[in-house]
């Protein structure tokens, strides 16, 4: 898939991760599999955070075919010890989105244009840095407010120094600054492709990994985009996001040849400005959870589940978040149909009440995920969702899903892919919140050229349509470049 965003189903990509990419690292046998480490999936040469790759193979002049090629290994000194990958990418996407909001308004038309160009320097085998700058530009009809992820005439998106080795045959490496980060479950914390300028962090982060366990601790700030140039671009200062992140390879002999990864997850998230119902309050969430994810013969799988504790202003918070995704695929090809569902659980109530919060969150994850148009988030919500993706042409991807979603609690709201809450949907009765149906294809011409299409009909059922939404349809494409 040419993007990171995810097409209907988390599983029509390897590993149901944010798959972005087309590269695969070569890790030492000794490593933790790179592709289980928690810096996104990559496949053949590209990666969606463009750090995660590695360029090393074109050392050997032999083996670069063009001028791109090129720019991926510069030698800088010491015979190639000390050398500079350059990359990019533009992305030009066109939204039409009917009912915005789910009013009866006038279509919306987003024309959007996406420009980053990163830098990736190589000092000896320990030290590297890396910077990236963004630019977002966002025209049309019925625009509203432009948020600075979407407009933005500069930003450094990121801008970090590592510092890795190998201690008692473990492989450690800390990073500080500016940086994307993905290593959890899909839904709960990834890059955010579907927005122009991608959604990062401030802080650092460390790791130690061995052949068949590891463990990534990390201390951020999300970073809070003004939409001028580079010097209004911070790291916030309401929240603070905290954990450790672990994985541990399945042995493959368990299940006959299975690819798979169990990583729990310790996280706690604080926040200043946490809004439930009426209330701006001061939050602390604690996130103990597990996933469960890879590959068993044809099966793919990504399960995770998540409680969540803490307090909100003085009252304790008990929520829960079940994520179960699978497919099976229909022959031996890479190209091979693959069938499959989604089914999710994520508790709600109490927001607009007293005494225990029962709403999940899923603070930082794909927000397209439920839909396109940014329509649904996992709070408040039951969903389950067949899905097929199969390809015609040789090249050509196509996905459809059909998508059916209910409140967990009638006495709560319905919440969009932002957090908040549609407004007055707690007044109402209803369970039924959408069917919703979604169509995408992907045509790469080449590993750096590619298209993207999608479409999206969201039928509104009772627990919108009593507050007065209506249905809506949603279409987009884009072309992107990336090298």
């Amino acid at each position: 898939m040419a993007q990171a965003e995810a097409p209907p189903s988390r599983q029509a990509n390897a590993g149901a991760k944010d798959v972005s990419s087309t590269a695969e690292a070569s890790p030492i046998a000794e490593s933790y599999p790179n592709a289980a480490i928690g810096d996104g999936v990559t496949a053949g040469g590209y990666n969606q955070s463009r750090w995660a790759e590695d360029w090393s193979k074109l050392r050997d002049p032999k083996k670069r075919k063009d001028i791109v090629d090129q720019l991926k290994f510069i030698s800088i000194a010491g015979d190639g010890d000390v050398y500079l990958t350059l990359s990019g990418e533009a992305r030009f996407r066109v939204n039409e989105t009917t009912n915005p909001n789910l009013r009866d308004a006038e279509a919306q038309r987003q024309d959007i244009l996406r420009l980053f160009g990163g830098a990736d320097l190589h000092v000896g085998q320990h030290l590297r840095f890396y910077g990236e700058l963004a630019h977002g530009t966002l025209e049309g009809q019925n625009l509203g407010t432009a948020l600075p992820n979407l407009r933005n005439k500069l930003a450094v998106q990121q801008a970090f120094v590592d510092l890795t080795g190998t201690v008692a045959d473990v492989d450690v490496g800390v990073r500080y600054g500016r940086q994307t980060f993905a290593d959890g479950p899909n839904l709960l914390v990834v890059p955010r492709d579907n927005n122009t300028l991608f959604f990062g962090f401030n802080g650092f982060r460390a790791w130690a990994r061995t052949a068949g366990v590891r463990a990534d601790v990390f201390d951020f700030k999300p970073t809070a985009y003004g939409n001028g140039g580079t010097q209004d671009d911070n790291a916030e200062s309401a929240r603070r996001f905290s954990g450790i992140s672990t994985g541990i390879v399945v042995p493959e002999t368990l299940f006959g040849g299975s690819k798979l990864y169990v990583d729990p997850f310790l996280w706690r998230l604080r926040n200043r400005g946490a809004v439930w119902g009426a209330d701006n309050a001061r939050e602390v969430r604690n996130f103990y959870g597990l996933q469960v994810w890879g590959d068993a013969g044809p099966v793919n799988l990504d399960w995770t589940i998540n409680y969540q504790g803490g307090s909100y202003d003085n009252r304790s918070i008990k929520a829960w978040l079940i994520l179960l995704a699978q497919t099976y695929k229909l022959g031996e090809s890479k190209s091979a149909p693959r069938v499959g569902f989604h089914a999710d659980y994520a508790s709600g109530g109490g927001a607009f009440g007293t005494g225990t919060l029962r709403n999940s969150l899923a603070p930082f994850g794909n927000n397209i995920y439920y839909s396109y148009q940014l329509f649904a988030t996992p709070t408040n919500l039951v969903a389950l969702a067949p899905n097929v993706t199969f390809s015609v042409f040789d090249k050509l991807r196509l996905t459809a899903e059909y998508q059916r979603s209910w409140r967990d609690t009638t006495s709560d709201a319905v919440y969009r892919a932002n957090g908040s809450a549609f407004a007055g949907t707690q007044n109402f009765g209803g369970k039924k919140i959408a069917d919703t149906l979604r169509f995408q294809a992907v045509y790469p011409f080449t590993s750096r050229l590619s298209f993207t299409g999608r479409y999206e009909h969201l039928i509104a059922g009772p627990a919108l349509t009593n507050a007065g939404y209506k249905n809506s349809d949603f279409l987009a494409g884009w072309i992107s470049y990336r090298f």
